[in-house]
């Protein structure tokens, strides 16, 4: 398997613990009751439950574009410096984000999400060298 692989495995595994943090503490804040129930009020999450539902939101918006492209630099036998350094920044500012954006931390948050963001550009740059 390749390195872009693997980050995109360990991008998938992120993407579930994104999931199952921003559950449990929804989970916490509403109560088993509602949890189990049928969830017919929509209640919607609020404060930190609120940031860390957003946060898998904002993840799920742009992990399909990383798939896509790692998947294509992999089809095309197409890895390079590029898609080596973009895959490290995407899954790198994906993992600073979750914690920065339930801390309520903007800049350094917005500055996570730039460097993921420029990492997914560069392995779909890659494509084309």
């Amino acid at each position: 398997m390749t390195f872009e692989l693997w980050i995109l495995l360990a991008a998938t595994f992120w993407g579930l613990i994104h999931l199952s943090t921003a559950s449990f503490v929804f989970k916490a804040q509403v109560g088993m009751k509602y949890s189990v129930g049928a969830r017919d009020e929509n209640i919607l999450p609020t404060g930190i439950a609120g940031r860390l539902y957003r946060a898998q939101w904002n993840f799920l918006e742009t992990f399909p574009f990383f798939a896509v492209c790692v998947l294509l630099v992999f089809v095309t036998d197409s890895s390079g410096s590029m898609s080596y350094w973009g895959t490290c920044m995407y899954f790198g500012g994906r993992v600073l984000f979750l914690p920065l954006y339930a801390a309520g931390i903007p800049w350094l948050r917005t500055l996570s999400w730039n460097i993921a963001t420029l990492g997914l550009v560069l392995v779909g740059i890659q494509l084309f060298i």
